[in-house]
């Protein structure tokens, strides 16, 4: 029997997921798929054979959604969260767990009663780097010592255009996460220091309240240094790269163009406008590996993956989020990360 899955969100990374699901995923099927515009929502979920709902609540209600995945804003996930976990059904919610520290204790909280309950945790995270092949066989290496030790990590995170209403906070909770997990994650150590650089410029094409671009470090507990570069309005297409020096050597990621033209005296590649066909195959994988964790004991939260993030992981990639915000109000001061 499949997993019927109910979809909050029919956005761009919501009505992705829903196409991932319906078409890539086996064992799994869209149900219903919510949104408050009721219009979007019909649209996305006709696209899957779904009914739609504009009531995220009726999506965790119903008797015939068996797992839920949350790609709705990110002021919703805390909330979506918890009734998840009132209801007793899996969830993966797309990042992060919660924009604020506080909120992302109370569900880990919330979660590990149930998992002293039941035996297993319901909440997945969207961290989906863990499962793209290049950041797995990045971190297969480092873990066998091909480049030596390592010693600094260079991020950069460039994209067309910031989301509306983007402000520098969000652009640290929503974008920057994802390096908030995955260098600590790469590196097998947690984050304990950091320092939000001040620019002396931003971008025109900026929206006011956005310093952008953005400079930050991070120092793992291991002495790994590690740098990103974000930059939200670059206007040319989307692109993340990464580099590690090591002492032996280094390693970087390659922009791999489906295209390479060559036409009046140029030769040139192409950008994608967004950053989902970068990440196409991680989004299936992380999926395919949620609905085979769900698929023993469906309703129950199943066999945990191990590549799987948890809220964990989720609380922990925040206090790194909250130690930059707090190093940006202190001017760019170094910043210890809190302890979960």
């Amino acid at each position: 029997m499949p997993i019927n899955v109910g979809v909050i969100g029919a956005g761009v990374m919501g009505a992705d997921h829903v196409r991932q699901l319906s078409r890539s995923v086996p064992g799994a099927r869209v149900a219903v798929v919510a949104d408050l515009d009721a219009e979007r929502a019909g649209r996305v979920a006709g696209g899957a054979g779904a009914r739609s709902t504009s009531d995220a609540g009726a999506v965790i209600a119903d008797p015939g959604v068996d797992a839920v995945v949350i790609a709705s804003h990110d002021s919703t996930h805390a909330e979506l969260v918890t009734a998840c976990l009132d209801a007793g059904k899996p969830v993966l919610c797309e990042k992060p767990l919660a924009p604020a520290v506080d909120d992302c204790r109370r569900i880990v909280a919330a979660d590990e009663r149930w998992v002293a309950e039941h035996g297993s945790s319901l909440i997945t995270l969207g961290f989906m780097r863990r499962f793209d092949p290049a950041h797995a066989q990045l971190r297969s290496g480092l873990e066998a010592g091909q480049w030596g030790r390592p010693l600094m990590a260079h991020c950069i995170s460039r994209n067309v255009a910031s989301a509306r209403g983007a402000t520098t906070a969000s652009a640290i909770t929503n974008s920057a996460i994802h390096e908030l997990d995955s260098m600590p994650w790469l590196f097998g150590s947690p984050v304990r220091e950091v320092c939000w650089v001040p620019l002396g410029r931003s971008s025109s094409g900026a929206p006011e309240g956005l310093q952008d671009p953005a400079f930050m470090m991070l120092r793992l507990a291991n002495g790994v240094t590690a740098t990103l570069e974000l930059f939200l309005n670059c206007r040319y297409g989307y692109s993340t790269r990464l580099e590690v020096v090591a002492e032996d050597g280094a390693v970087e990621f390659t922009e791999s163009p489906a295209l390479l033209t060559h036409r009046d005296g140029l030769r040139g590649t192409g950008y994608p406008d967004d950053w989902r066909p970068r990440f196409e195959d991680a989004y299936r994988l992380e999926l395919t590996a949620w609905i085979d964790s769900l698929a023993t004991v469906p309703g129950e939260g199943g066999e945990p993956h191990p590549g799987l993030a948890s809220a964990g992981d989720g609380l922990a990639a925040c206090l790194v989020a909250d130690a930059l915000q707090a190093s940006m109000s202190d001017g760019g001061a170094w910043t210890a990360v809190v302890a979960s």
